[in-house]
């Protein structure tokens, strides 16, 4: 009995040695960073941009562009976790994994932020054209 809890105590220190020696995520990093923007994004649209499409009448194309709007930015944030996965077992060094992170969390971000006030802007500026 104690052989196997020695047993269990070693296979728990191999099993933390091992996690600790993995270092970084990066995968899993920009896919919480993903899942993020996408939901600041998506909130941004249907308080900031649905405020300018929204018409008098209840009319129902207001949403369906909201849709359209949460579905442009859906294949980028993809595109950035498919990227993270493969670059994680590339071989790089951390330091240079780190900053092509940080590039890509920033592109990801301004995405995120950008977008929405760039919709608002356009919807706007039609506006008052018409």
């Amino acid at each position: 009995m104690v052989a196997t809890a020695s047993r269990k105590s070693v296979s728990k220190d191999h099993a933390r040695q091992s996690v600790q020696h993995v270092g970084v995520r990066w995968d899993k990093k920009m896919s919480n960073n993903c899942a993020a923007a996408l939901l600041v994004y998506t909130l941004m649209q249907i308080f900031f941009v649905l405020g300018f499409i929204e018409a008098k009448g209840m009319s129902i194309a207001p949403y369906f562009g909201l849709i359209l709007l949460v579905a442009v930015i859906i294949p980028f944030c993809r595109n950035f976790e498919k990227r993270w996965m493969t670059i994680n077992n590339s071989g790089l060094s951390e330091q240079s994994i780190a900053a092509k992170f940080r590039t890509d969390q920033v592109m990801l971000w301004l995405l995120a932020l950008g977008l929405p006030l760039l919709f608002a802007g356009l919807i706007k500026t039609i506006g008052a054209m018409v």
